[in-house]
């Protein structure tokens, strides 16, 4: 009885062993291969080469490889930096900026410290979205544009990142006068004025700033806030002549004339370029305020006349 037990237990653990032996060779066959450490230049050529051929994900896996096997290397510094570009190339832009943000931290004092703060910006400028969408990456875009150009001035990034100030503004500023046109047209005026003076007050220098007085004097008027309106009316008269011709002559300070309506509609097309030649004024808040001037025009050559040729009927 005892030997069929032993022989019995025996005959178990032997099963149970080759089970062990078995689930042991198959977690071997599934791993990954050995870790083989490469010369570091071989590994750093690897991930240029990788760059060249636009293989941007394996690039990054290759100079993160660099800095694994080799982080006391001067390639491994290189590498943490070309890693974040990768990264921005391949279109990984979070990657990227969680990269350069390891790589500043790491190496303040490096000499391509100015690169990785502009790479960092390039990295929010790509993620701008239309004015419709929520645009906390392009205030960051913003905030880090302005950081390459302040903390270097004289670099040759810092003349790209003034560009992409003056673009990455005028977008902040768009989005605020869509929510002004929203609120406006839904005779919120209170509302839509403080959106046109943050365009007017933040903004001064983007394409927005003609629409935002030219619709800032309309809420005013619409509020019977005169003044306020005329004030509006009279700077942005400043900026676009067209308006100033305009409203001379739907105040009666100038007598109307086919030949003034025929000036104030070729002023109309002329203001793009008056304001800012270099962008020819084409955003699209201003081109809907040129078909507005337009219209306003053409209001003012119907009725201009009847308002100053009428005469009060004498009393019967």
């Amino acid at each position: 009885m005892t030997k069929r037990i032993t022989s019995h237990f025996q005959g178990r653990l032997g099963l149970c062993s080759a089970l062990v032996a078995a689930v042991f060779l198959a977690a071997c066959s599934t791993d990954e291969p050995a870790y083989v450490e490469r010369p570091v230049e071989e590994l750093y050529n690897e991930a240029v080469d990788a760059v060249d051929e636009e293989e941007y994900e394996q690039a990054a896996d290759l100079f993160l490889e660099v800095e694994r096997q080799h982080p006391y290397s001067i390639w491994a510094t290189k590498a943490q930096l070309m890693s974040a570009f990768s990264y921005y190339s391949n279109g990984d832009y979070v990657d990227a900026i969680l990269a350069v943000d390891r790589f500043i931290q790491l190496h303040p004092g490096n000499r391509d410290i100015g690169y990785a703060y502009y790479l960092k910006a390039l990295s929010y400028y790509e993620q701008i979205t239309d004015i419709g969408r929520d645009q906390r990456n392009t205030e960051q875009a913003l905030a880090s544009l302005d950081e390459v150009v302040r903390r270097f001035p004289e670099s040759g990034y810092a003349g790209d990142a003034r560009l992409k100030l003056d673009l990455t503004r005028d977008h902040l500023a768009g989005k605020e006068m869509e929510v002004g046109r929203y609120y406006h047209q839904r005779e919120n005026y209170l509302a839509a004025i403080n959106r046109y003076k943050t365009v007017i007050e933040n903004y001064q220098t983007t394409t927005h700033v003609p629409e935002a007085l030219h619709r800032l004097s309309e809420a005013y008027s619409a509020l019977g806030i005169e003044p306020e309106a005329q004030a509006n009316a009279a700077v942005l008269g400043q900026l676009v002549p067209v308006y100033a011709c305009a409203i001379a002559v739907f105040q009666g300070v100038e007598k109307p004339s086919a030949g003034k309506f025929a000036a104030i509609g070729a002023g109309v097309l002329g203001a793009a370029v008056m304001l800012d030649p270099a962008r020819m004024w084409l955003s699209a808040g201003n081109a809907f305020l040129l078909a507005r001037a337009a219209a306003f025009a053409c209001f003012l050559a119907t009725q201009a006349p009847a308002l100053h040729g009428a005469r009060a009927a004498p009393a019967a």
